[in-house]
């Protein structure tokens, strides 16, 4: 109850008041080699590995992609905060750094985020940005997994 009265909160800071839950569906389908297309929600993206996994470098990995989403999710984030509080967004930047666990399973070990922020923030002001967004919705699916299940079809 706690913590989702803190997503409430942070939520509502960031976006006003929380919308009705969300479902999605995302396809992911072989196209050659190491190469697949996704669809997900009307959009297509690629993802393919290196040439040293025996893909042809055409898109980013699946890695990449996970990576990217939090990075793009706490971007998304940090922006709705500036523009709530009229602060600008242009120059906004998530810099991003993951390295890969070197034993077993494979995984990301380490994920470093960097938020160039344009606007000048007071430190209250930083640190509510930074609360924001550490609750963003992949952030907070990273500290508390879905349940996942996987069957064949």
């Amino acid at each position: 109850m706690k913590d989702e009265t803190a997503r409430r909160v942070v939520h509502t800071a960031a976006f006003g008041n929380p919308g009705p839950l969300q479902e999605g569906t995302v396809d992911v389908a072989y196209v050659s080699g190491e190469l697949y297309r996704i669809s997900a929600g009307g959009h297509r993206l690629m993802t393919d590995q290196p040439g040293s996994a025996g893909g042809g470098n055409l898109a980013p990995t699946p890695v990449e992609l996970f990576v990217t989403s939090l990075a793009a999710c706490m971007a998304y984030y940090a922006g709705r905060y500036l523009h709530r509080h009229g602060r600008t967004r242009d120059g906004l930047r998530v810099e991003t750094t993951y390295t890969m666990a070197e034993d077993r399973p494979a995984r990301v070990a380490r994920v470093t985020m960097r938020i160039a922020v344009p606007a000048v923030l007071t430190e209250r002001q930083r640190e509510v940005l930074l609360s924001v967004v550490r609750h963003c919705t992949v952030h907070n699916s990273l500290r508390q997994p879905p349940e996942i299940e996987v069957e064949l079809g």
